[in-house]
This record gives structure tokens, C-alpha cells and sequence, in this order.
């Protein structure tokens, strides 16, 4: 892996310390994994191209900030965390952290999906490698 993953134990006792806590009934985090499984047998049937066994992933960094400015407008939505990984990832290792604290669950849901489908469609580069 390319860079050390951060501990979500740790994110969620600096966020209840954030000046804004008071105000988050509910975080939610997410945690993008490399699979064996290609992305297009997973999303569109395609069959055939064997297992991917490692991820050359990327991603924009400024528009990644900007990603994070904007969802922290988003109505209720109070705290944000983004962690990518960059470079060759194996199967089993994480790309992405993302912690969302909102201040009730339907706004905590939508905010994270929106973020991280975001993030995934326009701000990454995953290149699959596959199997030899």
C-alpha cells in the first residue's frame, strides 16, 4: 500500500471534539477497498477479464479540497474527512476514508453517498491491473 490508512477510532474522537459536534446527531464513514472483482463485471456484467490483483490509483487533490468546502455547505451537514491513497494498491487495501457528521440520518446518508460518488466519478484514476 501506498500510504498508511488513518485510524476511523481516531477521526471520530477528533471530530466529537470539533467546535461544530454539538450539532452531529449521527457520522457515518466509508471505507473504499481494492477487490479481485473488475469494476466493469461489477457495475456492467462484462465477463472475461479475469481478477484484479492491484489498483495504480490517483486522484486531484484541489479538487478534492474543493469537494470537502463544498459538502461542509450542504444543509446539515456539520464535519467532513477525506483520506485517498495514492499509487499501486494490492486487493484488500483501502483508496478511500470518508467521515460525513450531519445532523440527522437522512442528510447524514444523502451527504455521504453524494460526496463519495463524487469523489469516485470525478476526481479519481483507478487503473486496474489484472492477474497475469
Amino acid at each position: 500500500m501506498a500510504k498508511q490508512e488513518p485510524s476511523i477510532d481516531q477521526w471520530l474522537k477528533e471530530a466529537k471534539q470539533d467546535p461544530k459536534a454539538a450539532q452531529c446527531g449521527m457520522y457515518l464513514t466509508h471505507n473504499g477497498v481494492v477487490r479481485a472483482t473488475p469494476k466493469k463485471q461489477v457495475r456492467e456484467g462484462v465477463e472475461g477479464l479475469g481478477e484484479v490483483v492491484q489498483v495504480d490509483f490517483s486522484y486531484d487533490e484541489e479538487g478534492l479540497q474543493k469537494a470537502i468546502e463544498e459538502a461542509l455547505t450542504w444543509d446539515g451537514v456539520y464535519y467532513v474527512r477525506v483520506w485517498l491513497n495514492e499509487g499501486v494498491c494490492n486487493v484488500g487495501d483501502s483508496l478511500m476514508y470518508v467521515l460525513i457528521g450531519a445532523d440527522i440520518r437522512p442528510r447524514c446518508i444523502d451527504a455521504l453517498q453524494k460526496l463519495v460518488g463524487h469523489i469516485k466519478n470525478n476526481l479519481v484514476v483507478e487503473r486496474e491491473i489484472f492477474a497475469e
